[in-house]
């Protein structure tokens, strides 16, 4: 029996506050976007950079938790898989959508905004030697 693979891995920043709703059974459901950049030489050595955003979709507890403690410019790592919806408007056009149906998510650098940081808190080094 032959097997597929649908699995998809992201690094990159959230380029938008994530939004929550709920499907009319009750499940929630929270979509943002990922703002993935690579960077390459040219055979010239110029640099050039390249940003690629992502549509991302996470389904109930994993969505309440994306709601609850991602805001935008975060970094986060996603794992998922790819999934592509099509439709047609009103007007009769196609459209299609690929998005990462997230399975995973981890914030990562730190987990407080900079306006959240106290002062009088004191700093502890990386390593105390």
């Amino acid at each position: 029996m032959s097997r597929g693979l649908n699995k998809v891995m992201i690094i990159g920043h959230l380029g938008r506050d994530p939004e929550m709703r709920y499907t009319p059974s009750g499940r929630p459901v929270t979509t943002f976007s990922v703002a993935t950049n690579r960077s390459w030489s040219t055979a010239d050595g110029e640099r050039r950079t390249d940003t690629e955003w992502f549509n991302v979709v996470a389904w109930n507890k994993l969505a309440e938790i994306c709601n609850q403690y991602l805001t935008k410019g975060q970094q986060v790592y996603i794992e998922g898989r790819l999934q592509t919806r099509r439709w047609e408007d009103s007007n009769g056009t196609r459209h299609t959508s690929v998005e990462v149906v997230a399975n995973e998510m981890t914030i990562l650098g730190d987990r407080r905004g900079s306006d959240e940081i106290d002062d009088d808190e004191p700093i502890e080094d990386e390593f105390p030697f």
